[in-house]
């Protein structure tokens, strides 16, 4: 009888999900959004992976969920931080991987990892919109362009203007002057994914920048963030081929982890480091008046596991 595993990521404003079969494959991987941590994006996303992989939500033998909503859904048998998780996915799909960007709705993330594949170092915002999908929202609905359309609209900029504020509020109140006084709307938008750039240049200092690079997360689609990060960091960014599925697919990991009962110092070593990153995560990041997000580093005495064995 074949067995499944399920992983969601119940994210701000898109619901994820991945199935995998007891061999570790992918069988069908979904996004959908439905607006701020709604539960009807990740309905959405289970009936879309259901219906690829062609099985029934009772065929599922263990489920984990991530994200900010992974605590509201009552079919996990797990839950797990997005950083964990995101790590985990992002060294699957990139086995090289030693550091990861990813660039969520609500929030950016900074993830160093060893060779195992383990997170060792993190720096996060998650306490106002700068640097993060938030901000390139409402700054689009300033500019009055698609999201979808921004980047290549910015990447048409023929000069560059620097967009000063990075509290989301204040940005959109500098992008409407500047249009006000006659500046083109792609070079507005070069602007703000430059200080989308800026913003995230500071959380790797923070990490430590190492290679390679891997980001994910919905904003490693638009190519002109992709563009102003690899400038500002000189270095390449690896972009997956579904880089939004990054904590889903990790999640889905760790359910085949349970499924196949690693041994207790396996788990141990996984759940320690889950400890660790919950309670430095509230530590990570301050508003006013510096807005500067804090590296936390990620100590233990246990064992390492591989990160991932499919």
């Amino acid at each position: 009888m074949s067995a499944y595993v399920l992983g969601i990521d119940f994210g701000s404003t898109t619901g994820k999900a991945v199935i995998l079969n007891q061999e570790g494959e992918v069988l069908a991987a979904s996004v959908s959004q439905k607006g701020a941590v709604s539960d009807e994006g990740v309905k959405v996303a289970l009936q879309m992976a259901f219906a690829e992989a062609g099985i029934q939500p009772t065929d599922i033998q263990r489920c984990v969920s991530t994200g900010y909503g992974r605590r509201m859904l009552d079919m996990a048998d797990r839950t797990i931080t997005e950083i964990t998780c995101h790590a985990r996915g992002a060294v699957a799909m990139v086995p090289e991987a030693r550091l990861v960007i990813d660039i969520g709705g609500q929030d950016s993330k900074v993830i160093a990892v060893d060779e195992s594949g383990l997170v060792t170092q993190f720096a996060m915002n998650d306490k106002c919109a700068a640097g993060t999908g938030k901000f390139l929202e409402v700054l689009a609905r300033a500019v009055n362009v698609e999201l979808d359309e921004m980047g290549a609209a910015a990447l048409s900029a023929t000069e560059s203007v620097k967009i000063t504020s990075m509290c989301a509020t204040f940005a959109e109140t500098e992008v409407i002057a500047l249009l006000a006084e006659g500046t083109d709307k792609s070079v507005v938008l070069d602007g703000v994914h430059a200080a989308v750039a800026n913003r995230i240049v500071g959380l790797v200092s923070r990490v430590g920048q190492r290679m390679p690079i891997v980001m994910t997360g919905g904003v490693a689609r638009n190519i002109a963030a992709v563009k102003h990060i690899e400038m500002s960091l000189k270095a390449p960014l690896i972009i997956p081929s579904h880089p939004q599925i990054a904590g889903a697919l990790g999640a889905a990991l760790f359910a085949l982890d349970d499924l196949r009962q690693l041994g207790p110092s396996q788990r141990l070593q996984v759940d320690l480091i889950e400890k660790e990153v919950e309670r430095l995560a509230l530590l990570g990041e301050t508003c006013a008046p510096a807005c500067a997000a804090k590296a936390v580093p990620i100590q233990f005495k246990t064992k390492k596991m591989a990160p991932h064995e499919v």
